[in-house]
């Protein structure tokens, strides 16, 4: 059955809807990456992830990063944006599609110090092979292609944390 025209507002509302969020990838001057753990309090209690979250009512996906950044780890990933990946992921949590932006943070000055949020208890730098941790390990294949994206100057498209 054709609809026919409608006009733009009302053709809007058909759309798919999708949540949009923003990472961050940071490095020490080894080369190994920030990952931050997650709080006993919080809803993913003791995984490990990126800095990053969800954007805010009216946010750029790269103000997010910073802002994020700054929030879960104390740290400012300075002014230009350089995004290093994208992930589109169906359904998470029965919330319906995300897309993930993933950006380069570059390294972190030996002198600046992490000062974590409530939101995560702990921080680790890790090389990729170090990411053991059964909550990072199934995330491998996602973080090792946004290094490879971010050390080759690179954008990567993943879906549901795949390149493809």
């Amino acid at each position: 059955m054709s609809v026919g025209w409608m006009p733009r507002e009302e053709w809007v509302k058909t759309q798919p809807r999708a949540l949009v969020a923003s990472c961050v990838l940071l490095y020490d001057t080894r080369g190994r990456l920030l990952v931050l753990r997650y709080s006993p309090d919080e809803p993913s209690a003791g995984h490990w992830w990126l800095p990053g979250g969800m954007l805010d009512h009216g946010e750029d996906p790269w103000t997010a990063a910073r802002r994020e950044a700054r929030e879960e780890t104390g740290l400012d990933i300075g002014e230009r944006p350089r995004l290093i990946g994208i992930d589109h992921r169906v359904d998470v949590l029965g919330t319906g599609p995300v897309l993930d932006c993933y950006f380069d943070g570059g390294t972190v000055a030996p002198t600046a110090g992490v000062r974590l949020s409530p939101e995560h208890d702990r921080y680790a730098f890790l090389t990729l092979d170090e990411l053991t941790d059964p909550t990072l390990v199934m995330h491998r294949p996602i973080l090792t292609a946004l290094h490879s994206a971010a050390r080759d100057g690179g954008v990567v498209c993943l879906r549901e944390g795949r390149p493809w």
